[in-house]
């Protein structure tokens, strides 16, 4: 089974609602690109991982390293943003380039702050609804709203197959620690070759096999799967709602404040 399907099917918050989960997700994520605001982002991100570290029970070192896994790109993207060319020298930090200064100012440094943050929090949204909920009950929700069939099948499709080619890969790399593949710089290029070689090859070969098996139990064009029917309490609604509101209420704040945070 997919690490992450693993996850979210041992949470402690699997059994609850996965429209309420779905909503409240989605709505706090709309929210957080929307205001790129420091206060939002930092109250998302904190209630996002209490909820899914705390009252979901995911593991708090597995919760890091899924969260540093977009850390390289993010670090990449920021730097980008944060130093720029200018004419004069910053009081921050300058570098001299010939006849201009790579530079980094103030404004360009609270800019790259609130671009971390906030697609932190954003990704902290996705993995509270990915480590609580199911992809069947996800798929379940999003039937109900009368998402296209379509749309569906190749969301799951597209969904399974990619992590059948990690899979493969994963299998491959271990037969190769196994023999001292990565013994030395040279044996490890080597190895990765022949990764690169085979990998797709066999994940091709995996993605055939299952759909043979997919067809020989009467596959039509529609994936059914089990789905089960758990209702949001009030308490949990009321839960939900008040913490859109601390959202918004952050969102607010940053407003009043000129939009400086």
């Amino acid at each position: 089974m997919i690490l992450i399907d693993k996850l979210a099917y041992s949470s402690r918050l699997r059994r609850k609602s996965p429209a309420l989960k779905v909503v409240f997700s989605v709505s706090s994520l709309l929210l957080c690109v929307a205001a790129r605001s420091l206060p939002v982002s930092v109250c998302i991100l904190s209630v996002m991982s209490v909820l899914t570290v705390k009252a979901g029970g995911i593991p708090l070192r597995r919760y890091g390293k899924l969260m540093a896994v977009p850390l390289g790109f993010l670090i990449l993207s920021t730097v980008a943003v944060v130093f720029h060319l200018s004419a004069e020298p910053s009081a921050l930090f300058s570098l001299p380039l010939g006849a201009r200064y790579l530079s980094v100012d103030s404004a360009s440094l609270l800019y790259g702050l609130r671009l971390v943050l906030t697609a932190f929090a954003s990704i902290s949204c996705l993995y509270f609804l990915s480590l609580t909920t199911p992809l069947t009950d996800i798929f379940a929700v999003l039937r109900r709203a009368h998402c296209p069939e379509l749309i569906l099948e190749l969301m799951f499709l597209v969904y399974r197959f990619l992590f059948v080619l990690l899979e493969t890969g994963s299998a491959i790399q271990t037969s190769q620690r196994c023999r001292l593949g990565n013994r030395d710089k040279k044996t490890a290029l080597h190895a990765a070759g022949l990764l690169l070689a085979v990998l797709l090859q066999l994940a091709f070969s995996r993605s055939s096999g299952i759909y043979d098996a997919m067809e020989s139990r009467c596959y039509d064009g529609r994936i059914r799967v089990l789905s089960r029917t758990c209702r949001a309490t009030a308490g949990e609604t009321a839960a939900a709602a008040l913490l859109l509101a601390l959202f918004a209420a952050a969102a607010g704040f940053g407003r009043f404040y000129g939009g400086a945070l």
